[in-house]
């Protein structure tokens, strides 16, 4: 009776101190909450990540990983499910306390945006987020949370939604993922503010670089050349980058240019070399319509995603591989 006293007392003791450790756990240095949603009581934030602007793929409807993992292109997010968008862009992972449900923190954080003016674009919880032949949940874990070093953390339920607040500025798209294993409980959220890149922001030559680049090198690679997402049209804060193209070509009556799209690796190889060839497709016709060069002086092809300049797996590398290359004839 007496040893069983004490062996009470001593787990009594250590639930007491692992409950303190656990109340005084804190966010990951230089983390803080998106001003645009709330965080659930007591949860600390284990990772974070911020961008001025970047691309961020939310799943607007019931996710097929059997059908990517057939086609070995479980990175292919080109599917009527996903929802891409770019701008201002923030994640959060955050541990939540022990003892919290996924139903529970999944209807706090609807209620929230809600609240807040969002609408529910989609909701799903559990296999009602997978559909095909393999619904197991750690997977869309894998998904939609690369990230986290823990798979399992979405494995016995998870609940999904994505909502968004409509704003004269730009939208403002938000999901938040909550999941829960026997050993802990997260929730993975993610804000995108869209915005089109700011043009002041992109390094243009001067006509005598371009010029000097194209004498020199034989090509020239341009990032001043804008597009919406998964759009062809050129967009109008793309004249900069024409006007300097459209000097060199005018100062240089014989040259002939090639006109070459790129994009990076997101979505299949077939998608992506079409959208590069209607890219540069019309920046040839703007070019010609707009500044009145001769058609014959100009070509144009598109590479998707067939010639990756820097690496695709950062976000950095992906920037940089979607450009308007120049190439002398």
């Amino acid at each position: 009776m007496y040893r069983t006293r004490i062996l009470r007392i001593g787990l009594t003791a250590l639930g007491l101190a692992l409950s303190s450790l656990l109340a005084q756990a804190e966010d990951v240095e230089g983390c803080t909450d998106n001003p645009f949603v709330g965080r659930f009581q007591g949860a600390t934030i284990a990772y974070c990540k911020a961008k001025d602007f970047d691309e961020l793929v939310f799943l607007q409807s019931p996710h097929d990983y059997g059908a990517l993992l057939e086609r070995n292109a479980m990175k292919d997010r080109s599917g009527p499910e996903w929802l891409k968008q770019q701008g201002r862009a923030s994640e959060l992972r955050y541990e939540l306390p022990p003892g919290s449900s996924s139903l529970e923190v999944a209807s706090s954080y609807e209620a929230d945006l809600k609240a807040k003016g969002f609408s529910i674009l989609f909701s799903c919880a559990d296999q009602e987020c997978l559909v095909g032949n393999l619904r197991d949940l750690y997977l869309l874990g894998e998904q939609l949370d690369p990230t986290n070093g823990i798979s399992t953390a979405y494995a016995d339920h998870v609940r999904y939604l994505l909502a968004k607040l409509e704003r004269p500025e730009g939208a403002i798209y938000v999901s938040a993922m909550a999941g829960e294993d026997k050993d802990r409980a997260v929730v993975f959220v993610r804000v995108l503010e869209a915005k089109g890149m700011d043009p002041a922001k992109v390094a243009t030559a001067a006509p005598e670089d371009l010029s000097d680049s194209l004498a020199s090198q034989g090509s020239v690679n341009l990032y001043g050349i804008l597009f919406d997402y998964n759009q062809d049209a050129v967009k109008p804060e793309s004249k900069p980058a024409l006007d300097e193209i459209a000097k060199v070509l005018t100062d240089k009556p014989a040259l002939r240019l090639k006109i070459i799209g790129h994009t990076d690796n997101a979505g299949s190889a077939a998608y992506n070399l079409d959208l590069s060839t209607r890219r540069a497709a019309n920046v040839s016709a703007a070019l010609v319509g707009g500044y009145g060069i001769d058609p014959a002086r100009l070509s144009f092809e598109g590479a998707g995603l067939s010639r990756p300049i820097e690496s695709n797996d950062t976000d950095e590398g992906r920037a940089k591989n979607r450009r308007v290359e120049l190439v002398v004839q």
